[in-house]
Protein backbone atom coordinates (compact mmCIF):
# COMPACT_ATOMS: atom_id res chain seq x y z
CA UNK A 1 0.00 0.00 0.00
CA UNK A 2 2.93 2.22 0.90
CA UNK A 3 4.75 1.78 -2.74
CA UNK A 4 1.15 2.74 -4.39
CA UNK A 5 1.06 6.30 -2.31
CA UNK A 6 4.98 7.01 -3.15
CA UNK A 7 4.66 6.42 -6.90
CA UNK A 8 1.30 8.15 -6.32
CA UNK A 9 3.28 11.24 -4.86
CA UNK A 10 6.40 10.76 -7.44
CA UNK A 11 3.74 10.59 -10.65
CA UNK A 12 2.43 14.05 -9.02
CA UNK A 13 5.42 15.45 -8.46
CA UNK A 14 6.68 14.73 -11.85
CA UNK A 15 3.60 16.45 -13.75
CA UNK A 16 3.98 19.56 -11.65
CA UNK A 17 7.48 20.07 -12.66
CA UNK A 18 6.88 19.07 -16.24
CA UNK A 19 3.68 21.95 -15.86
CA UNK A 20 5.90 24.31 -14.55
CA UNK A 21 8.59 23.81 -17.64
CA UNK A 22 6.02 23.80 -19.87
CA UNK A 23 6.45 24.71 -22.68
CA UNK A 24 9.55 23.85 -23.53
CA UNK A 25 8.98 23.65 -27.55
CA UNK A 26 6.92 25.23 -30.15
CA UNK A 27 3.08 24.40 -29.33
CA UNK A 28 0.97 24.00 -32.74
CA UNK A 29 -3.35 25.46 -32.24
CA UNK A 30 -5.25 23.41 -34.58
CA UNK A 31 -7.99 25.74 -35.89
CA UNK A 32 -11.07 24.18 -38.29
CA UNK A 33 -11.91 27.10 -39.83
CA UNK A 34 -10.34 29.30 -42.73
CA UNK A 35 -7.76 31.51 -42.54
CA UNK A 36 -8.84 35.42 -41.97
CA UNK A 37 -12.48 33.60 -40.41
CA UNK A 38 -13.35 34.88 -37.15
CA UNK A 39 -11.95 31.93 -35.16
CA UNK A 40 -9.21 31.77 -37.29
CA UNK A 41 -8.24 35.64 -36.23
CA UNK A 42 -8.79 35.05 -32.64
CA UNK A 43 -6.47 32.14 -32.73
CA UNK A 44 -3.35 34.09 -33.81
CA UNK A 45 -4.65 36.75 -31.55
CA UNK A 46 -4.09 34.60 -28.66
CA UNK A 47 -1.59 32.64 -29.70
CA UNK A 48 1.18 35.76 -30.68
CA UNK A 49 0.28 36.64 -27.38
CA UNK A 50 0.84 33.29 -25.35
CA UNK A 51 3.95 33.38 -27.55
CA UNK A 52 5.22 36.90 -25.43
CA UNK A 53 4.00 35.42 -22.32
CA UNK A 54 5.46 31.94 -22.37
CA UNK A 55 8.79 31.86 -24.83
CA UNK A 56 7.81 29.47 -27.10
CA UNK A 57 5.86 29.48 -30.50
CA UNK A 58 2.44 29.20 -30.63
CA UNK A 59 1.71 28.65 -34.39
CA UNK A 60 -1.38 28.21 -36.41
CA UNK A 61 -2.61 25.68 -38.69
CA UNK A 62 -5.57 25.85 -40.48
CA UNK A 63 -7.52 22.02 -40.92
CA UNK A 64 -10.65 22.52 -42.71
CA UNK A 65 -13.60 20.04 -43.38
CA UNK A 66 -16.49 18.34 -42.33
CA UNK A 67 -17.60 20.70 -39.64
CA UNK A 68 -14.42 21.04 -37.79
CA UNK A 69 -13.91 17.37 -37.34
CA UNK A 70 -10.66 16.90 -38.88
CA UNK A 71 -9.04 19.25 -36.69
CA UNK A 72 -10.86 17.98 -33.91
CA UNK A 73 -10.16 14.63 -34.63
CA UNK A 74 -6.31 15.65 -35.12
CA UNK A 75 -5.98 17.18 -31.45
CA UNK A 76 -7.81 14.06 -29.73
CA UNK A 77 -6.04 11.91 -31.16
CA UNK A 78 -2.34 14.06 -30.62
CA UNK A 79 -0.19 13.16 -27.85
CA UNK A 80 -1.62 14.57 -24.91
CA UNK A 81 1.27 16.55 -23.41
CA UNK A 82 -0.10 19.98 -24.34
CA UNK A 83 1.83 20.97 -27.84
CA UNK A 84 -1.28 20.37 -29.57
CA UNK A 85 -4.14 22.35 -29.14
CA UNK A 86 -7.27 23.15 -30.67
CA UNK A 87 -9.52 26.16 -30.85
CA UNK A 88 -13.05 25.82 -32.19
CA UNK A 89 -16.22 27.90 -31.69
CA UNK A 90 -19.33 26.35 -30.49
CA UNK A 91 -20.05 25.08 -33.78
CA UNK A 92 -18.10 21.94 -32.07
CA UNK A 93 -21.23 21.07 -30.03
CA UNK A 94 -23.25 19.50 -32.20
CA UNK A 95 -20.79 17.42 -34.19
CA UNK A 96 -21.54 13.98 -31.67
CA UNK A 97 -25.22 14.49 -32.50
CA UNK A 98 -24.83 14.56 -35.67
CA UNK A 99 -22.16 12.16 -36.48
CA UNK A 100 -22.02 8.25 -36.09
CA UNK A 101 -18.52 8.06 -36.29
CA UNK A 102 -16.33 10.85 -35.46
CA UNK A 103 -13.71 8.33 -34.39
CA UNK A 104 -13.49 10.24 -31.06
CA UNK A 105 -15.43 10.98 -28.04
CA UNK A 106 -15.93 15.02 -27.75
CA UNK A 107 -16.40 15.04 -24.16
CA UNK A 108 -13.59 12.77 -23.19
CA UNK A 109 -10.80 12.56 -25.97
CA UNK A 110 -10.99 16.32 -25.95
CA UNK A 111 -10.55 18.50 -22.74
CA UNK A 112 -11.67 22.01 -22.81
CA UNK A 113 -8.83 24.66 -21.55
CA UNK A 114 -10.78 28.08 -21.20
CA UNK A 115 -13.03 29.93 -23.42
CA UNK A 116 -12.20 33.61 -25.22
CA UNK A 117 -15.18 34.95 -24.29
CA UNK A 118 -19.06 34.54 -24.76
CA UNK A 119 -20.79 36.09 -27.76
CA UNK A 120 -24.08 36.56 -26.56
CA UNK A 121 -26.17 35.90 -29.89
CA UNK A 122 -26.96 36.11 -33.27
CA UNK A 123 -28.17 38.64 -36.23
CA UNK A 124 -31.06 37.39 -38.14
CA UNK A 125 -30.33 39.60 -41.62
CA UNK A 126 -32.01 40.14 -44.71
CA UNK A 127 -30.59 41.67 -48.06
CA UNK A 128 -31.56 45.80 -47.80
CA UNK A 129 -33.41 45.30 -51.15
CA UNK A 130 -36.07 43.57 -49.06
CA UNK A 131 -39.36 45.36 -48.42
CA UNK A 132 -39.56 42.95 -45.18
CA UNK A 133 -38.10 45.26 -42.33
CA UNK A 134 -39.09 43.10 -38.77
CA UNK A 135 -39.25 40.01 -37.56
CA UNK A 136 -43.21 40.00 -37.67
CA UNK A 137 -43.36 41.05 -41.32
CA UNK A 138 -40.66 38.02 -42.16
CA UNK A 139 -43.12 35.63 -40.42
CA UNK A 140 -46.44 37.10 -41.76
CA UNK A 141 -44.17 36.91 -45.10
CA UNK A 142 -43.07 33.32 -44.53
CA UNK A 143 -46.35 32.32 -44.20
CA UNK A 144 -48.22 33.04 -47.76
CA UNK A 145 -44.55 32.39 -49.68
CA UNK A 146 -41.83 29.79 -49.45
CA UNK A 147 -38.75 31.23 -48.08
CA UNK A 148 -35.26 29.55 -48.31
CA UNK A 149 -32.98 30.15 -45.78
CA UNK A 150 -28.84 29.51 -45.99
CA UNK A 151 -26.31 28.09 -43.84
CA UNK A 152 -22.77 26.68 -43.76
CA UNK A 153 -23.79 23.08 -43.68
CA UNK A 154 -26.39 20.99 -42.02
CA UNK A 155 -26.51 20.61 -38.54
CA UNK A 156 -23.90 23.69 -37.75
CA UNK A 157 -25.12 25.99 -34.64
CA UNK A 158 -26.67 29.11 -37.71
CA UNK A 159 -28.61 26.16 -38.52
CA UNK A 160 -29.81 25.34 -35.45
CA UNK A 161 -30.38 28.68 -34.84
CA UNK A 162 -32.33 29.14 -37.64
CA UNK A 163 -34.87 26.35 -36.92
CA UNK A 164 -35.58 27.01 -33.48
CA UNK A 165 -36.68 30.78 -34.95
CA UNK A 166 -39.04 28.39 -37.26
CA UNK A 167 -40.14 26.39 -34.82
CA UNK A 168 -40.82 29.20 -32.51
CA UNK A 169 -42.46 31.13 -34.98
CA UNK A 170 -44.63 28.55 -36.58
CA UNK A 171 -43.13 28.81 -39.80
CA UNK A 172 -41.67 26.57 -42.39
CA UNK A 173 -38.83 27.41 -44.48
CA UNK A 174 -36.58 25.44 -46.91
CA UNK A 175 -32.48 24.51 -45.82
CA UNK A 176 -29.97 25.57 -48.74
CA UNK A 177 -26.49 24.52 -46.97
CA UNK A 178 -23.44 26.13 -48.76
CA UNK A 179 -19.84 25.81 -47.67
CA UNK A 180 -19.06 28.28 -45.56
CA UNK A 181 -21.25 31.66 -44.01
CA UNK A 182 -19.37 33.73 -46.69
CA UNK A 183 -21.23 31.96 -49.32
CA UNK A 184 -24.48 32.47 -47.46
CA UNK A 185 -23.87 36.20 -47.39
CA UNK A 186 -23.28 35.85 -51.56
CA UNK A 187 -26.57 33.97 -51.96
CA UNK A 188 -28.36 35.93 -49.82
CA UNK A 189 -26.96 39.44 -51.30
CA UNK A 190 -27.80 37.66 -54.67
CA UNK A 191 -31.25 36.54 -54.03
CA UNK A 192 -30.91 33.26 -53.77
CA UNK A 193 -31.99 32.68 -50.32
CA UNK A 194 -34.38 35.66 -48.07
CA UNK A 195 -32.68 35.19 -45.07
CA UNK A 196 -29.47 33.92 -42.63
CA UNK A 197 -28.66 34.01 -38.97
CA UNK A 198 -25.22 34.63 -38.72
CA UNK A 199 -22.78 36.18 -35.57
CA UNK A 200 -22.10 39.78 -35.92
CA UNK A 201 -18.04 40.31 -35.76
CA UNK A 202 -18.38 39.06 -39.91
CA UNK A 203 -21.01 41.06 -40.97
CA UNK A 204 -20.71 44.17 -38.64
CA UNK A 205 -18.96 46.14 -42.02
CA UNK A 206 -22.01 44.92 -44.33
CA UNK A 207 -25.04 45.95 -41.71
CA UNK A 208 -22.87 49.57 -40.98
CA UNK A 209 -22.93 49.58 -44.97
CA UNK A 210 -27.18 49.43 -45.22
CA UNK A 211 -26.43 46.37 -47.73
CA UNK A 212 -27.62 43.44 -45.35
CA UNK A 213 -30.54 44.55 -42.78
CA UNK A 214 -30.23 43.11 -39.44
CA UNK A 215 -34.05 42.51 -38.19
CA UNK A 216 -33.63 40.79 -34.68
CA UNK A 217 -30.67 40.05 -32.05
CA UNK A 218 -30.66 36.72 -30.63
CA UNK A 219 -28.93 37.22 -27.83
CA UNK A 220 -30.32 38.01 -23.85
CA UNK A 221 -29.62 41.80 -24.52
CA UNK A 222 -28.86 44.03 -27.47
CA UNK A 223 -25.26 44.32 -29.21
CA UNK A 224 -23.02 47.06 -28.12
CA UNK A 225 -22.80 47.94 -31.82
CA UNK A 226 -26.30 47.55 -33.21
CA UNK A 227 -28.40 48.81 -29.80
CA UNK A 228 -31.66 49.55 -31.95
CA UNK A 229 -31.96 45.60 -33.36
CA UNK A 230 -34.45 44.57 -31.19
CA UNK A 231 -33.96 41.39 -28.96
CA UNK A 232 -35.72 38.11 -30.49
CA UNK A 233 -36.77 37.02 -27.46
CA UNK A 234 -38.77 40.06 -26.87
CA UNK A 235 -40.58 39.43 -29.80
CA UNK A 236 -40.87 35.58 -29.90
CA UNK A 237 -41.81 34.29 -26.13
CA UNK A 238 -39.68 31.00 -25.07
CA UNK A 239 -37.31 31.83 -27.91
CA UNK A 240 -34.39 30.93 -26.00
CA UNK A 241 -31.10 32.98 -26.65
CA UNK A 242 -28.67 31.13 -28.56
CA UNK A 243 -25.12 32.34 -29.16
CA UNK A 244 -21.70 31.25 -29.59
CA UNK A 245 -17.76 31.03 -27.97
CA UNK A 246 -14.56 30.82 -28.96
CA UNK A 247 -12.69 28.19 -27.03
CA UNK A 248 -9.21 26.29 -26.33
CA UNK A 249 -8.96 22.34 -26.17
CA UNK A 250 -6.54 19.72 -25.56
CA UNK A 251 -5.88 15.92 -26.16
CA UNK A 252 -8.32 14.19 -23.06
CA UNK A 253 -5.58 12.56 -21.15
CA UNK A 254 -3.51 16.03 -21.00
CA UNK A 255 -2.43 16.31 -17.24
CA UNK A 256 -4.00 18.57 -15.06
CA UNK A 257 -1.48 20.87 -14.54
CA UNK A 258 -0.17 21.09 -17.90
CA UNK A 259 -4.31 22.33 -18.36
CA UNK A 260 -4.38 24.92 -15.79
CA UNK A 261 -0.88 26.56 -16.68
CA UNK A 262 -2.42 27.15 -19.88
CA UNK A 263 -6.02 28.74 -18.99
CA UNK A 264 -3.75 30.96 -16.29
CA UNK A 265 -2.07 32.06 -19.37
CA UNK A 266 -4.78 32.50 -21.93
CA UNK A 267 -7.09 34.30 -19.25
CA UNK A 268 -4.06 36.34 -18.37
CA UNK A 269 -3.49 37.25 -22.10
CA UNK A 270 -7.22 38.40 -22.61
CA UNK A 271 -6.59 41.09 -20.06
CA UNK A 272 -3.45 42.15 -22.48
CA UNK A 273 -5.39 45.43 -24.37
CA UNK A 274 -4.07 44.66 -27.61
CA UNK A 275 -6.07 40.89 -27.04
CA UNK A 276 -9.06 42.01 -25.55
CA UNK A 277 -9.99 45.19 -28.14
CA UNK A 278 -10.23 42.78 -30.41
CA UNK A 279 -12.28 40.30 -28.55
CA UNK A 280 -14.24 43.36 -27.59
CA UNK A 281 -14.86 44.64 -30.84
CA UNK A 282 -16.24 41.28 -31.96
CA UNK A 283 -18.94 41.85 -29.56
CA UNK A 284 -17.19 38.78 -26.83
CA UNK A 285 -17.91 39.21 -23.06
CA UNK A 286 -14.80 38.56 -21.40
CA UNK A 287 -14.91 35.01 -19.38
CA UNK A 288 -12.89 34.11 -16.63
CA UNK A 289 -13.83 30.46 -15.77
CA UNK A 290 -11.03 28.13 -14.71
CA UNK A 291 -10.76 25.07 -16.50
CA UNK A 292 -12.80 22.41 -14.42
CA UNK A 293 -15.65 25.24 -14.85
CA UNK A 294 -14.67 25.37 -18.75
CA UNK A 295 -15.55 22.05 -18.68
CA UNK A 296 -18.53 22.08 -16.95
CA UNK A 297 -19.56 24.71 -19.19
CA UNK A 298 -18.66 22.90 -22.41
CA UNK A 299 -20.46 19.87 -21.54
CA UNK A 300 -23.71 22.15 -20.70
CA UNK A 301 -23.88 23.24 -23.95
CA UNK A 302 -23.59 20.08 -25.93
CA UNK A 303 -26.52 18.78 -24.11
CA UNK A 304 -28.35 22.08 -25.12
CA UNK A 305 -27.49 21.92 -28.26
CA UNK A 306 -28.09 18.16 -28.25
CA UNK A 307 -31.76 19.16 -27.65
CA UNK A 308 -31.91 21.61 -30.38
CA UNK A 309 -30.68 18.79 -32.96
CA UNK A 310 -33.06 16.84 -31.82
CA UNK A 311 -36.32 19.12 -32.36
CA UNK A 312 -34.87 20.13 -35.89
CA UNK A 313 -35.22 16.59 -36.55
CA UNK A 314 -31.86 16.07 -37.50
CA UNK A 315 -30.88 12.56 -37.84
CA UNK A 316 -27.15 11.45 -37.38
CA UNK A 317 -25.12 10.11 -40.20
Amino acid sequence: MLWKVLLSALVLASTTAQAQQYPDRPVRVIVGFAAGSGPDIQARTLAQQLTQSLGQSFFVENRLGANGTIAARAVAQANPDGYTLLFSSSSITPTPHLYKNLGYDTLTDLRPIATVGILDGMLMLVDAKSPIRSVSEFVDHAKKTPVLYGSPGVGNILHLATEVFSQKAGIAMQHVPYKGASEVMTALLGGSVQVMFVTPPSVMGLVKDGRVRALAFTGTKPFPEFPNVPLMKDILPGYEPMGSWGMFFVSGKTPAAVVDRLNGAIREALKVPAVSSIMQRDGYVPDNRNADETAAFFRKEVERIGEAVKAAKIEPN
